[in-house]
């Protein structure tokens, strides 16, 4: 029974790996593109998130998944740690922003975490 949570768990740790290493290799050309040609595509902002995350651990790796990721930066956690603050580069649309991280890397690291 434990094993088949641990293989689980495994499946889950590499399929972010993965999910991670292709949205960084997609954030890095973006800001590249921003940076080297003319003229400024960024529209940047800071933006509350609304956590899931209920304790520290879950937190400190959310915010260094979205520091690690070119163009997005975790600023600071709100006293109740209900909110983290990140500035990004490029937000179209901040609900999509907020969906899309929380969708993209809060979830798949829930799932790992817990």
């Amino acid at each position: 029974m434990k094993f088949s949570i641990y293989l689980k768990k495994l499946y889950l740790v590499l399929k972010f790996i993965l999910f991670f290493m292709f949205e960084n290799l997609k954030a890095n050309v973006r800001v590249a593109n921003d940076v080297l040609t003319p003229g400024t595509r960024s529209r940047p902002g800071v933006i509350a998130i609304p956590l899931d995350c209920k304790n520290d651990i879950e937190i400190t790796f959310l915010a260094n998944i979205i520091s690690l990721t070119p163009g997005t930066l975790s600023l600071d956690v709100s006293s109740d740690k209900t909110c983290l603050y990140i500035h990004a580069m490029f937000i179209d649309d901040i609900n999509v922003f907020k969906k899309q991280l929380k969708n993209k890397f809060e979830k798949p690291l829930l799932e790992i975490l817990r």
